[in-house]
C-alpha cells in the first residue's frame, strides 16, 4: 500500500472543457504533484489516456471526481460521458472513487455553501504558498471565460476536501 501515516494515495481529478486538473496527495494533505492537462482533439480520448497514465505512475488507491450528476451541477454531456468512463477506468484499475458536490466542496473548504471557486483557489493557496500561490488567477468578471489553471485548484480543493471529510 502505498501510505505515508495511513493515508491512501490520492488521485484527484477535475474534468473540464479543455482537458482537466490533477492533484496527488498522500499522508496528511501532502501535495506530491499537481498540473493540468489541455487536450487537443477527441477530449475524451485524450483525457482518459492522461488519466490512465497518472494512475499507472503514481498508483493510487482513490481517485477523488466533483459529482458531475449533482443537482446543482451544470454540466456538458461530454463531460458526464467522460465522467462515468474515469469512474469505468478506476474499477478496471480496482481503483475506489469517491465523488463530492460542489456544494460539498464549498462547505469543507470555506465553511460556508456561497463561497467561488476564486475564494477556494485563494484559500488553497495560503495551504500551498509554494505550490498554488502563483497560480492564482485573477478574478473572473462576468463576460470572461474561466481560466484554465483553475483546474488545478479544483483538483486540489477535491483532495483537501476529501482529507478534511476523512478526518476524525
Amino acid at each position: 500500500m502505498n501510505t505515508i501515516s495511513q493515508q491512501p494515495r490520492l488521485l484527484a481529478v477535475s474534468l473540464s472543457t479543455r482537458g482537466f486538473g490533477y492533484a496527488i496527495t498522500e499522508g496528511n494533505i501532502r501535495l506530491v504533484e499537481c498540473g493540468k492537462k489541455r487536450i487537443y482533439g477527441d477530449k475524451n480520448a485524450g483525457s482518459l489516456a492522461s488519466i490512465e497514465k497518472l494512475i499507472v505512475h503514481y498508483q493510487p488507491e482513490i481517485i477523488m471526481l466533483q459529482d458531475v450528476n449533482a443537482k446543482d451541477t451544470r454540466r456538458d454531456k461530454r463531460i458526464k460521458r467522460l465522467h462515468q468512463k474515469v469512474i469505468a477506468l478506476a474499477k478496471e484499475h480496482k481503483i475506489k472513487t469517491v465523488e463530492l458536490t460542489g456544494k460539498q466542496l464549498r462547505v469543507l473548504l470555506l465553511g460556508r455553501e456561497d463561497g467561488t471557486k476564486h475564494d477556494m483557489a485563494e484559500c488553497l493557496a495560503k495551504q500551498y504558498p509554494d505550490e498554488l500561490a502563483s497560480r492564482v488567477p485573477p478574478k473572473r468578471t462576468a463576460w470572461m471565460n474561466a481560466d484554465d489553471r483553475m483546474d488545478i485548484f479544483d483538483a486540489v480543493g477535491l483532495a483537501v476536501a476529501y482529507r478534511l471529510r476523512a478526518d476524525p
